[in-house]
């Protein structure tokens, strides 16, 4: 009998392409769970505690696309992220026109990735919130340049918040 981790492992082996949520529908459990299968140098966890310290870093970083995927329904918004603030239990995003506007509940971060995983064959970067019950919230891409390419000050950023998961 194989374990969730050696299903997950063996499911990634076989298909590199697959999306961790993807992966998490194969084999019936959550993203997170996924997740915490990844080697370390695809994915650095952080707890959901520094959920707020992260997004106020991310507003500094420019255009980004951020993901919600919901019932396998995928919605992005391409741009900035503004800076949030507290007030009646979330953070409250009212950014400019042109900026994501929202309402997070920080209690409902409970875990934090930082996931260095291709997709569709190309290198990608992504900042991803999770609940509790281990879905995904949401996800924060970093941007491309008009080549494609992930914009270098961008990944220099990310490469900072890795570091943060290791003080």
């Amino acid at each position: 009998m194989t374990t969730l981790q050696q299903q997950i492992q063996q499911c990634l082996q076989e298909k590199p392409e697959l999306r961790t949520v993807e992966v998490a529908r194969q084999l019936e459990c959550s993203e997170w769970e996924v997740i915490c299968s990844l080697p370390d140098e695809l994915a650095t966890c952080l707890p959901g505690e520094r959920a707020q310290e992260l997004l106020l870093r991310m507003a500094e970083w420019g255009l980004v696309t951020t993901i919600v995927e919901v019932e396998s329904s995928i919605f992005e918004f391409k741009g900035s992220l503004p800076t949030g603030s507290l007030a009646y239990g979330y953070y409250n995003l009212f950014g400019k026109p042109g900026q994501l506007h929202g309402h997070l509940k920080l209690d409902a971060v409970a875990h934090i990735a930082l996931i260095s995983k291709p997709l569709r064959g190309k290198e990608a970067y992504a900042v991803s919130f999770f609940s509790n019950a281990g879905g995904c919230i949401f996800k924060v891409y970093l941007g491309r340049d008009t080549q494609g390419d992930i914009l270098h000050n961008q990944r220099l950023e990310f490469e900072k918040l890795k570091e943060l998961a290791h003080e």
